[in-house]
C-alpha cells in the first residue's frame, strides 16, 4: 500500500484538525484528490527533484507531489493550524517531506533543498504576485530553480502568458518572459476551492531559460517598462520623457515608434531600449 492511500480524505483532516480556512491568510483549500495529482503532474518528472511548495495547507497538492515521486518536499506553512495534518502525511513519506512553520517571505529555502529544484504551490493569493517576481529577479541568473508550477488567480496568470497589444501585457508578462518559458497549464472554476472565491484560477507553469532572451542589463530594463506601463495610454515620447534628452532618437534607434503606446512593443524592443539607455 502507498502513503497516500494510508491518508484520510481532506474534507476528513480538515474536520478533524478544524482547518477553516482564513481570509487573511489569502487561503483557498483544493481538496480534490485528482485535481491536486493534475497539478503536481504538469511539474513533471520529480523522481530526482527536490520541491518547494508555499503554503500547503491541509496537504492536498503536498500529497500529490509525493506520490508523483518528488525525491524531497520541503512546505512552507505559515498557518500553525495546519501542521499536525502536514505531519500525518510526512509519517506516510518517511524521510520525504520536510515542513516548516514560516513565513515563505522570510526564509532562504536552499538551506533545506539539494539541486536539482524545483517550484510548486497553489499560492496563497495575498504573496503569489510578490513570490514570482522575487523568483524571476535573482541577482544571478540562471536561477536556483529548474521551473515553477503556480497556481494563481486567472487574471494574474493571464498577465504572465500575455502578448503585446492584449489588455493583460505589462509588466508581469516582460519580467516572466524575459527568462522563462511560460504557459497556462489549467485552468480551475472558483467551485473547485473551499471556500470558492469569486475569480477562477489557474495553473501556470515556467522553465527557466539558461539565459534572458535577449541581452539588457536587468535594472535597466525594469526601469524603461516601469515607466512605459506605469503611463500606458501615453505615447512612449511622452511616458519616457525625461529618461533622457534624445529618448525619440533612442526609441527610433530601438525599432519603436516614438508615438507607439507600451503595451504595442514587445519584448525583443524593450531590450533594445534597455541597451540603448
Amino acid at each position: 500500500m502507498s502513503g497516500i492511500d494510508t491518508l484520510p480524505p481532506l474534507r476528513a483532516v480538515i474536520a478533524e484538525h478544524g482547518l477553516s480556512a482564513r481570509k487573511s491568510l489569502g487561503q483557498n483549500f483544493l481538496l480534490d484528490l485528482n485535481l491536486t495529482a493534475k497539478i503536481a503532474r504538469q511539474a513533471g518528472d520529480l523522481t530526482q527533484c527536490d520541491v518547494l511548495e508555499i503554503g500547503p495547507g491541509p496537504g492536498g497538492l503536498t500529497r500529490g507531489l509525493l506520490a508523483q515521486g518528488a525525491r524531497h518536499v520541503l512546505a512552507i506553512e505559515k498557518d500553525a493550524r495546519c501542521l499536525p495534518a502536514l505531519e500525518e502525511i510526512a509519517a506516510a513519506y518517511p524521510g520525504r517531506l520536510e515542513v516548516l512553520n514560516a513565513d515563505a517571505l522570510a526564509v532562504d529555502p536552499l538551506t533545506h533543498l539539494t539541486p536539482p529544484i524545483r517550484i510548486a504551490a497553489n499560492l496563497p493569493y495575498n504573496v503569489g504576485t510578490e513570490l514570482l517576481v522575487r523568483w524571476l529577479t535573482p541577482p544571478e541568473w540562471p536561477p536556483f530553480w529548474q521551473s515553477l508550477t503556480l497556481m494563481f488567480q486567472r487574471e494574474v496568470a493571464e498577465r504572465i502568458v500575455a502578448q503585446p497589444g492584449s489588455k493583460a501585457y505589462g509588466r508581469l508578462a516582460i519580467l516572466a518572459q524575459w527568462r522563462a518559458d511560460a504557459y497556462i497549464a489549467m485552468s480551475l472554476p472558483p467551485g473547485a476551492f473551499t471556500p470558492p472565491p469569486k475569480v477562477s484560477s489557474a495553473v501556470v507553469h515556467l522553465t527557466a531559460l539558461p539565459e534572458p532572451r535577449f541581452p539588457a542589463d536587468p535594472a535597466k530594463l525594469e526601469k524603461v517598462v516601469a515607466r512605459a506601463f506605469n503611463q500606458r495610454r501615453k505615447m512612449l515620447r511622452a511616458a519616457l520623457k525625461g529618461m533622457a534628452p534624445d529618448i525619440e532618437d533612442r526609441l527610433i534607434a530601438a525599432g519603436i515608434a516614438p508615438t507607439d503606446r507600451a503595451e504595442t512593443v514587445d519584448l525583443e524592443r524593450f531590450c533594445a531600449l534597455a541597451r540603448l539607455m
